[in-house]
């Protein structure tokens, strides 16, 4: 299954040339995979009347757990309304998936706004407010082709973690607290990051310069992500650890991430971003997925995360299992 530290949804803007290459690469490809949807689900609180019977529609999404989960949730919502659903959930990175929606090789995925703006927008400075921030990406997305509908406040972005137990001593809340803290006693901050996080400007060097922030670089260790979970939770080597915001290791580990009370870092708000194409001949679509992604929230994100890549659970069927919990599906 895709982890978080494969996703690329945050992609700097220096990647934008080779994702261009890539995605000339991938349009000769087609990328005709895929699987039937065949669950025997009914409308629930969402499709009454079946409004979608008799469309063939195909759902698409990156290939890293949460993403997945989304794309199901999709394409479970829309088995529901009565539509004929191909899975091409899983796709390799964020461009593939992206391409297929735009081409209309797919219809519909959830997509990040702040991986939008910098990575298929081009534009370098984020925007602070969330709901500013997708406004932006769905004005300048429709000359794509791509209809972007609105936004959930689960918000996959970056965060510094610390654990349950360490925190009793010192109280960190935010950022802020994390910079006081460094100054105050600059040997009690330790930090695991990721090589590309230390060096990366909306990584750990803007976030120092943003927060005033000075942690020694002897203090600051490099590992693979995945490491850092088990590093702040299980162990002495570092006080704090990069950490993204929906990351179910996040509840089941017991940490406390920290408030980003200066906004530093972009937002990446997930929304359903549809084919232009399809979303004009079946509008609908906005009032089938508008209620299921205003329920999407961190702590939702977080939730769903953990069972994929915590509890080893299939991310199809966690998707189920939600939308019937939520009363969104019914069993047929």
């Amino acid at each position: 299954m895709g982890t978080f530290g494969t996703r690329g949804r945050a992609g700097a803007p220096r990647g934008v040339a080779a994702l261009a290459a890539l995605a000339l690469a991938l349009a000769g490809c087609g990328l005709k995979s895929g699987s039937p949807m065949v669950d025997d689900v009914v409308p629930g609180s969402v499709g009454r009347g079946e409004p979608l019977k008799g469309a063939s529609l195909t759902v698409a999404s990156k290939n890293f757990s949460e993403n997945i989960v989304l794309g199901q949730i999709i394409g479970l919502v829309f088995e529901a309304a009565g539509a004929e659903v191909l899975d091409r959930t899983n796709l390799p990175g964020s461009i593939s998936a992206r391409e297929a929606v735009r081409k209309g090789d797919a219809d519909a995925m959830y997509e990040y706004t702040g991986t939008a703006w910098i990575t298929y927008l081009g534009n370098t400075e984020p925007i602070d407010d969330p709901r500013e921030q997708w406004r932006a990406v769905r004005d300048a997305d429709v000359r794509n082709g791509v209809v972007w509908l609105p936004p959930a406040s689960l918000n996959n972005t970056y965060t510094l973690a610390i654990s349950r137990k360490n925190n009793a001593k010192y109280g960190l809340k935010t950022l802020s607290d994390v910079a006081e803290l460094a100054r105050r006693d600059p040997s009690a901050v330790t930090l695991c990051v990721e090589n590309e996080f230390a060096s990366r400007e909306d990584g750990l060097p803007g976030m120092e310069k943003a927060y005033g922030m000075r942690i020694p670089a002897g203090n600051i260790r490099k590992m693979d992500a995945g490491i850092i979970y088990t590093q702040v939770s299980k162990s002495d080597s570092c006080l704090l650890g990069e950490a993204f915001t929906t990351d179910g290791r996040i509840r089941a580990m017991d940490l406390d991430v920290m408030e980003d009370d200066k906004r530093f870092f972009p937002n990446y708000n997930a929304a359903p971003a549809i084919n232009a194409k399809t979303f004009a001949k079946y509008p609908v679509i906005a009032k089938l997925l508008d209620p299921v992604t205003a329920k999407l929230t961190t702590g939702v994100a977080q939730e769903l995360n953990a069972k994929v890549d915590v509890e080893g659970q299939d991310p199809h069927q966690v998707a189920k299992d939600w939308l019937l919990k939520e009363g969104f599906i019914k069993e047929g």
